[in-house]
């Protein structure tokens, strides 16, 4: 799995056509076009070796899909007068929202740290600062002795978030070999969603029991240290290794036989004798797009980066203000609405909705690559604009069939996991020129959080302020807003390598 490799090959064959021809032999005869005299090369891999370099960034996700699932229990557990262990329990709407959406605020300076810090620490070590965030914030979290410090736990846990979020897809997609790259980084969301089903039984197990959010917060820390020990003993990405390298920030002989030893360990002996080789045609490409120029702010709001922001950007705005927090962050609540009085009826009900996000995450991954981006993320947004109707109908016009609302909340989250839960990141680890791919998943990342975290907050003042009928009616009108985007903006990428979505789509 070497960052450097995943594209690597690609990113050759399209370089030398574009060379002699001014385009990529995709654009010539079609998308599926290989690249070189009719051939394209494919890289030596081990399973095996494959899976710990994937696994443990992975991790990362699954921390941040548990403390979504956690968290939906925790709000349930801290305001009860019987279970809650503190004083405070008393909490406000806004209280709540800074409890559930506090992880997200520290998310979005962790997105922000890593427009600076990313291409100076590389995707391993700020996986490890990663770690120590989470490591950090839920012992803080566990441990508050009042509401303020509780939030600031959350918080930074959130900055942990950010940073996992960012480096993990790159790191994944650039330690992976092309013909698993895609497939690893839509595994990714089944990570995000095998955290949340986690949270969801802990918090199920622990929503009665007295101080139990405590439990559910203080279960995120083994995973972390897992993760962070992992981190720290794999290797740096090869590519980031070269980039550096080439931009004059190390020896180049010494950083290149590193490069080598961490490709080597990353894919296992299947690479031993073609390791030197491969490194050597990296080198050659990052000089041939004069990769030794670094990426300017000004530049991120410019031409092909502007148009891979657009539709990057766009897509994970869409995925979080149709609704999305709300539905996680408040499931166990909605069901409770829905007529699942008793807490932990409430918390099981949301397990069932976790189970069904794991199966349809498996289904889009499964198909992702025969069926395309668009024709899913066109089908599972018009499920999901149905759902939200239906969710705005109950609360308005049939809250005495509350069994509208349990199939509004599945098919919202059936839809979600074959359309922008796995495409959305899978995209924008796809869209950006690879030069400006750091920064520009970074901006993503900000838009994605910050999104995140004002639907979440919100979403309680707003349920208070104009009833939560009214409030999913918005949520689907946006969704449909979602459609029209996805329709005339976002370009099919299905079939196409890194360098001909560079240079044929954007």
């Amino acid at each position: 799995m070497a960052s450097t490799t995943t594209s690597d090959p690609e990113h050759h064959h399209t370089f030398s056509s574009i060379g002699k021809a001014g385009k990529s032999s995709g654009e010539i005869e079609g998308m599926d076009v290989p690249l070189i005299n009719g051939r394209r090369q494919s890289e030596n891999y081990s399973v095996v070796a494959a899976i710990l370099p994937f696994l443990f960034p992975a991790f990362g996700g699954l921390l941040y899909g548990y403390d979504i699932g956690a968290t939906s229990s925790a709000t349930i557990n801290i305001k009860s007068l019987t279970s809650s262990g503190v004083s405070w329990y008393d909490l406000s709407s806004v209280q709540v929202g800074l409890i559930t959406s506090g992880s997200l605020y520290g998310a979005l300076i962790g997105s922000i740290l890593a427009f600076n810090i990313a291409d100076f620490l590389g995707r391993r070590r700020e996986l490890m600062v990663s770690a120590a965030s989470y490591i950090i914030g839920a012992l803080v979290t566990t441990l508050a002795p009042g509401f303020a410090i509780m939030v600031i736990g959350r918080f930074i846990y959130g900055v942990g978030i950010g940073l996992a979020m960012h480096a993990a897809p790159m790191y994944i997609a650039e330690t992976a070999a092309c013909q698993i790259r895609g497939r690893l980084i839509s595994l990714k969301e089944f990570f995000i969603v095998l955290g949340m089903v986690l949270g969801y039984v802990v918090g199920s197990l622990l929503v009665d029991v007295n101080a139990g959010w405590r439990y559910m917060y203080a279960t995120a820390v083994p995973f972390a240290v897992v993760m962070g020990i992992g981190m720290w003993w794999l290797p740096a990405s090869p590519r980031w290794i070269l980039l550096r390298a080439i931009q004059g920030k190390g020896d180049m002989q010494d950083l290149r036989e590193y490069a080598i030893y961490c490709l080597r360990r990353l894919r296992g002996e299947a690479i031993n004798n073609s390791a030197s080789q491969e490194v050597q045609e990296i080198l050659v490409e990052l000089s041939y797009i004069s990769e030794e120029n670094e990426a300017t702010l000004g530049e991120m709001f410019q031409g092909k980066c502007l148009k891979a922001l657009t539709v990057g950007g766009g897509l994970v705005l869409f995925q979080q203000i149709t609704g999305q927090p709300s539905v996680l962050y408040y499931a166990a609540s909605i069901f409770q609405t829905a007529g699942f009085s008793a807490a932990s009826d409430a918390t099981r009900a949301s397990i069932l909705l976790g189970l069904l996000k794991l199966v349809m995450t498996g289904v889009a991954v499964m198909v992702v690559d025969k069926l395309g981006r668009r024709p899913l993320l066109l089908g599972g947004v018009s499920g999901i604009v149905v759902a939200l109707f239906l969710m705005g109908s109950f609360y308005t016009y049939l809250g005495n069939v509350p069994a509208v609302a349990v199939v509004a909340l599945l098919l919202y989250v059936g839809c979600y996991q074959i359309s922008f839960g796995p495409i959305g990141w899978l995209m924008i680890s796809e869209i950006f020129p690879l030069r400006l791919r750091g920064r520009g998943l970074s901006i993503a990342v900000l838009i994605n959080f910050g999104a995140n975290a004002l639907v979440a907050f919100a979403f309680s003042p707003l349920q208070d302020l104009l009833g939560a009928g009214a409030v999913f009616f918005i949520f689907g009108g946006i969704a449909v807003l979602a459609l029209v985007f996805i329709f005339f903006i976002v370009p099919e990428t299905k079939g196409l390598t890194l360098e001909e979505i560079e240079a044929k789509l954007l």
